[in-house]
C-alpha cells in the first residue's frame, strides 16, 4: 500500500552476488538433504520470534493487511515443516530405485543434481509466501538461490535478511535484492533456472528471455477463475463460500473466484444472501486490527477494477452491492455484487484481481461448463453441488489445472497437489506436488552393466544376428 525507497540491484552487483552464491553452492549441497533441511529449519524458527514480528510489521506497512501479514509468516514455517516431512523421502525414492531397460544386463539408476543457481521473481500480492515458496525447496534442493521481489512491496526482504544473515550456511547461498523490472530481467540472464509469478504480459518476456538463456522456467501466470453451483446446492452455503473464495485479501489472489455461474432454480436465494453478507463485509478502516478485508496493496489495481466495473455498468450490468471504490489514504472496495454481465465485457474476459462477483444464472450444466470454459485462462475453477461426487462429475469437465469441489480457492491452502495450468495460466513445472522440489533437479541416468559390456565384433558386418 505504500512505498519504500529502493536500493536497486544494477548489473554488476547482480554479477558478483550471483558468483558468490555460486561459489557456495557446492558446499551446501555437500551437507546433504537433512542437512539443508536442519538448517532451513533454523530460519523457521527465528520467524517463530522477533524476527518473524519484524517481517509481520514490514508486510502490513506495505500490504495495509495485519492478519494475512502474520498468516504469511506462519506460512513459511509450514513450509519449511511440509518439506523436512516429505523432501527425504521423494529424493530417496528416485536415486534408490534401479529399473530394467532393453537390454538385459543394464539396470538404470537416477542422480539428482540441483541447479547451481536458481532465480525467482515475485510478485507484490503475496509478499513473502510468494517469494519463498519457491525458494525454499530449491534451496532444499541443493540450489543457491536469488529472489527479486516486486518493487511495489519490498519492506519485508530487509528483516527477512536480518534473519537469514543469523543462520551463516543458508546467508551464504540465499540472496534477496531489491529492484524493479529491469533487475527482473538481468536476473534470468545471471541463473540457471527461473520461477515466476505474476502477469501473462510479464511472463511472456520471462519465458522468451529464459529460452533465449537456453534455461528452464517454471512461470504461474494469472487466472480467471469460474465457480459453478449446481441446482442440488444449499443456496446459503454456496453464497458464503463463493463470498469467501472471491474477495479474500481483497481478490488480490490468482486463485480467487472471478466468475460465479448458479442454477436458475436457486438463483434468487443465492443472490440474496450473497448481496446481504457482501453488504456486512467491513473494511479494515480506520483501524487496521478491525475488519474483514483491507485495501488494495497498489492503488493502480484499484482503477482498474473500477474501470472494468463502470465499463460493465455502461454495457446493461448491474451492481446490487458495493461498486465504488474508496480513498481512505489507500484505496478499498467493499465487495460488489455484480449481475447481468455479458461474455464480452471486460470483467467477464480479463483478470480483476479486486473483490468483485459478477453472477450469471445458467439454465443446464453444459451451458455452465461451456461458459465457465470460455477465455484464455486456465488457472483453478471450483464446483458447489449436493453431493461430492456431482461436484466432481461437473468439475473434471472445466479447463483448469485444479478445481476446488465443495470449496473454493483451496489451492491457496493445499500445495500436495500437482497441476498443470491450462490456457495462459501458466508453463512449465509445477510448483505444487512432489514437483514443487523435483523441478529444481536435472536428473543424470546411470546406466549400469551387470554383465560383459558387448565387444566390437559383436556389430561385425558378419556377425551372427
Amino acid at each position: 500500500m505504500s512505498t519504500t525507497r529502493l536500493r536497486r540491484s544494477n548489473s554488476g552487483r547482480l554479477a558478483a552476488l550471483a558468483a558468490r552464491l555460486r561459489e557456495a553452492q557446492p558446499g551446501w549441497a555437500a551437507l546433504g538433504m537433512d542437512g539443508r533441511l536442519a538448517v532451513l529449519g533454523r530460519l523457521a524458527a527465528l520467524l517463530g520470534g522477533p524476527a518473524g514480528a519484524a517481517v509481520a510489521a514490514a508486510l502490513e506497512a506495505d500490504t495495509g493487511r495485519r492478519r494475512i501479514a502474520q498468516v504469511e509468516v506462519m506460512g513459511v514455517r509450514g513450509m519449511v515443516a511440509r518439506w523436512q516431512r516429505e523432501a527425504p523421502a521423494l529424493v530417496a525414492a528416485i536415486e534408490s530405485a534401479e529399473t530394467a531397460t532393453a537390454i538385459p544386463s543394464v539396470k538404470a539408476g537416477t542422480k539428482l543434481h540441483p541447479y547451481p543457481l536458481v532465480g525467482v521473481i515475485s510478485p507484490w500480492n503475496f509478499p513473502l509466501t510468494l517469494a519463498l515458496i519457491d525458494a525454499i525447496p530449491a534451496l532444499a534442493a541443493g540450489c543457491a538461490v536469488i529472489v527479486k521481489p516486486s518493487e511495489t512491496a519490498p519492506r519485508f526482504i530487509r528483516p527477512l535478511m536480518a534473519a537469514v544473515a543469523e543462520v551463516p550456511e543458508l546467508a551464504a547461498v540465499f540472496a534477496l535484492i531489491e529492484g524493479d523490472g529491469a533487475t527482473g530481467a538481468a536476473l534470468v540472464d545471471a541463473v540457471d533456472y527461473v520461477a515466476f509469478t505474476g502477469s501473462v504480459a510479464t511472463g511472456r518476456k520471462v519465458g522468451a528471455a529464459a529460452a533465449a538463456a537456453f534455461i528452464p522456467a517454471s512461470l504461474e501466470l494469472g487466472g480467471k477463475d469460474p465457480m459453478i453451483v449446481t441446482a442440488s446446492a444449499d443456496p446459503v452455503w454456496a453464497a458464503g463460500v463463493a463470498l469467501r473464495a472471491s474477495v479474500l485479501a481483497t481478490g488480490q489472489a490468482c486463485q480467487s473466484i472471478e466468475r460465479v455461474y448458479v442454477a436458475r432454480g436457486i438463483a434468487d436465494a443465492f443472490l440474496d444472501e450473497l448481496v446481504a453478507r457482501a453488504e456486512a463485509v467491513r473494511i479494515n478502516w480506520p483501524e487496521i486490527g478491525v475488519g474483514d478485508i483491507g485495501p488494495f496493496i497498489d492503488g493502480r489495481q484499484g482503477e482498474i477494477v473500477q474501470a472494468q466495473i463502470d465499463d460493465a455498468v455502461a454495457k446493461g450490468a448491474r451492481v446490487l452491492a458495493g461498486g465504488q471504490i474508496e480513498r481512505h489514504g489507500g484505496t478499498w472496495l467493499r465487495p460488489t455484487v455484480i449481475v447481468d454481465v455479458r461474455p464480452d465485457m471486460a470483467l467477464m474476459r480479463e483478470e480483476t484481481f479486486g473483490p468483485v462477483v459478477p453472477v450469471t444464472v445458467f439454465n443446464s450444466i453444459d451451458q455452465a461448463v461451456a461458459m465457465a470454459n470460455e477465455g484464455v485462462f486456465g488457472l483453478s475453477a471450483a464446483v458447489l453441488a449436493g453431493t461430492l461426487e456431482e461436484a466432481e462429475a461437473v468439475g473434471v469437465r472445466l479447463h483448469a489445472g485444479a478445481v476446488s469441489l465443495n470449496d473454493g480457492s483451496l489451492t491457496s491452502m493445499i500445495g500436495e497437489a500437482e497441476k498443470t495450468s491450462f490456457g495462459l495460466s501458466g508453463l512449465g513445472a509445477s510448483r505444487m506436488g512432489a514437483s514443487g522440489l523435483l523441478r529444481f533437479f536435472r536428473r543424470q541416468a546411470l546406466l549400469r552393466q551387470h554383465g560383459q559390456a558387448m565387444p566390437l565384433a559383436a556389430w561385425a558386418e558378419d556377425a551372427a544376428t
